[in-house]
């Protein structure tokens, strides 16, 4: 714990709040506090639910820490051996989280279903409900930090960790309400089903995380709205009498890359169409913050047929 803070704070030291890593490292710290918590109060309650609540914790420790490794890999500038840049090493963070969490998943339900077919008896029930409270309000506050973080940084990494701990939070709420459940009724066998529906979800949370990162790892295109800023730039452009076609995006981590070809007539000079698309390249870039944008210069005479590949969708 004294090396995280330590951590923390030597981040601090260097503009923290533009470096991801620093909200990764808040993120292993809420999660050795919360680990800390379920742990006590599985061995003073008995509660399965508490104790799965407990291991997807450490998973979350675990891929944290992967995550802080992929950020720091990702965040190297481009070299020769890596032109466009490391920023796809957020998404082996990401994949590495869904196979744990899944994994996780399994183990709470066997416990479960071991403890459904034998004698479960919970004890001090009131202080597993305090416990389970309690982390829910760690995984609430540092899910909305790295929501917030993630969505200024645009690093998917943090967004993946935000959602995974917003999925805890919903969990531990379930713990509460399945321990007030058994202190309600006295049925204890209510607690190992809890644990066993929440492994089916946890397993679901992990399986759609792992889809989404294969879906990245296929270079998808920008979202939508961005590529219709990015057109709307080129469709006043257009109007001059210029086109456009090859238009292609993608997305790599926290970086977008933009291509397309730009028409112009063929006796402009060179430096003229230079200006030209340096003069677009800045005014995408200033709409998509942290985007590349690379163009392509044709004679607008060429016998092509650019209006399949325009602009159009």
């Amino acid at each position: 714990m004294l090396l995280l803070f330590g951590e923390v704070k030597k981040l601090s030291l260097r503009k923290s709040t533009k470096d991801p890593r620093f909200y990764i490292v808040i993120s292993m710290i809420a999660a050795i506090a919360t680990i800390v918590l379920e742990l006590y109060g599985y061995f003073q309650t008995g509660s399965i639910a508490i104790l799965s609540d407990a291991l997807e914790t450490s998973v979350n420790l675990i891929a944290a820490c992967i995550g802080f490794w992929a950020l720091s890999f990702a965040i190297q500038p481009p070299d020769l051996e890596h032109p466009f840049g490391h920023s796809k090493a957020e998404y082996f963070s990401s994949g590495i989280e869904s196979i744990l969490i899944i994994i996780s998943a399994l183990l709470i339900v066997v416990e479960a279903i071991q403890k459904i077919f034998t004698a479960h008896h919970l004890e001090q029930v009131d202080l597993g409900i305090i416990l389970a409270a309690a982390s829910s309000v760690i995984y609430l506050s540092t899910a909305w930090l790295l929501f917030n973080a993630a969505k200024r940084l645009r690093s998917i990494t943090l967004k993946a960790d935000a959602y995974h701990l917003l999925s805890d939070a919903w969990v531990s709420l379930g713990v509460v309400v399945g321990i007030v459940l058994v202190k309600l009724t006295g049925w204890s066998v209510i607690d190992p089903i809890l644990g066993l529906l929440i492994g089916f979800q946890i397993i679901r949370t992990g399986i759609k995380m792992l889809r989404e990162t294969g879906s990245e790892l296929l270079d998808r295109a920008l979202p939508y709205q961005q590529q219709q800023e990015i057109k709307n730039i080129l469709f006043a452009y257009e109007d001059l009498g210029l086109k456009f076609h090859a238009f292609r995006t993608r997305v790599a981590g926290s970086r977008s890359f933009v291509y397309f070809h730009i028409l112009v007539p063929g006796q402009w000079s060179v430096q003229r169409g230079h200006d030209l698309c340096e003069e677009i390249e800045i005014k995408i870039s200033a709409a998509l913050p942290g985007s590349h944008v690379m163009t392509h210069l044709e004679p607008i005479e060429d016998p092509i047929s650019w209006d399949d590949e325009g602009l159009s969708d």
